[in-house]
């Protein structure tokens, strides 16, 4: 396949040994876990857990990455077309209250074809929020719940953290037509998300003027009620980050700095969402990306 899934046009072919690719994956998806993960906002985890499949591989590649040895490393399992939707059935009768596609703009079309017959539970699209609009047009019906992060309203951060420079004109676009597509959220009877969009932003050591910036951008875009939004402070150095790189990001968030953005969000007027408690802040919530649940 010659691809043009995501923003970075590379229309380079990825049915090979080594594609040339921004993300270098094949074309086939190739998944590092599957599994009912607990650690996503109530809403999507509930008692039983969010279904989720964790695709190798990106196209941000961000420094910091806490699933680092999946997304830059590509650790994980090629399977087949078949497959994934058996991984989808597992799931399902394990109890998972929907499927969690995450990091998945690079399998679009694997994706799309996986939900041509619709599931009992709602799909969450689970991105880095760098999504082609022209990609969502073609999910448009068989996705139920978007999550994108929204990462960088600062084009200097993303340069240098994601080498995306054009990160929030992409991701503002790619949010708006999610949007488009399921409209405002709505919960069940039992208080789990079964249609909308739920906006993430992780809040970076040093950064808070970005994430002021992103608050100000959901206040001002989208009117109550609309739009969920979750503020992240579980940020621990990973990914490539140390004391010899990056050294700015090599710290968790401070008291200070939580306390700031997050007075800054209560006083927005933005109520739909959640905020995180400290411990979030763990590598005891990263799972272990050992292959669980992809082989048959």
């Amino acid at each position: 396949m010659i691809c043009d899934l995501c923003p970075r046009h590379c229309r380079k072919e990825r049915d090979c040994e080594k594609p040339e690719t921004f993300c270098g994956m094949p074309g086939e998806p190739v998944i590092a876990r599957a599994g009912l993960h607990f650690w996503e906002e109530p809403c999507i985890s509930g008692e039983r857990g969010s279904g989720t499949v964790f695709f190798s591989g990106c196209n941000l590649k961000c420094v910091f990455c806490q699933n680092y040895n999946i997304s830059t490393c590509k650790q994980g399992i090629p399977v087949t077309l078949s497959r994934l939707k058996e991984i989808y059935q597992e799931l399902i009768r394990a109890g998972a209250h929907n499927i969690n596609l995450v990091t998945p703009a690079h399998y679009a079309n694997v994706i799309t074809e996986s939900l041509d017959t619709p599931l009992a539970v709602p799909v969450v699209w689970n991105s880095n929020g760098y999504d082609s609009v022209e990609t969502l047009d073609r999910l448009a019906g068989k996705i139920q719940i978007y999550m994108p992060d929204l990462k960088y309203a600062d084009d200097a951060l993303a340069r240098k953290y994601s080498n995306a420079p054009d990160y929030f004109a992409i991701a503002c676009a790619a949010i708006d037509r999610m949007y488009e597509q399921v409209g405002p959220f709505e919960f069940d009877d039992d208080g789990m998300l079964k249609r909308g969009v739920l906006i993430r932003h992780l809040i970076l050591p040093g950064c808070i003027d970005n994430s002021l910036q992103i608050i100000d951008y959901i206040r001002h875009r989208f009117a109550p009620h609309q739009v969920l939004f979750g503020l992240m402070r579980q940020y621990v150095p990973c990914g490539v980050v140390s004391a010899e790189r990056f050294s700015e990001l090599n710290r968790k968030i401070s008291d200070l700095e939580y306390d700031i953005v997050e007075n800054a969000l209560f006083e927005s007027g933005i109520e739909d969402g959640f905020v995180q408690e400290a411990d979030a802040a763990s590598t005891e919530f990263i799972p272990d990306f050992n292959g669980f649940g992809v082989r048959n």
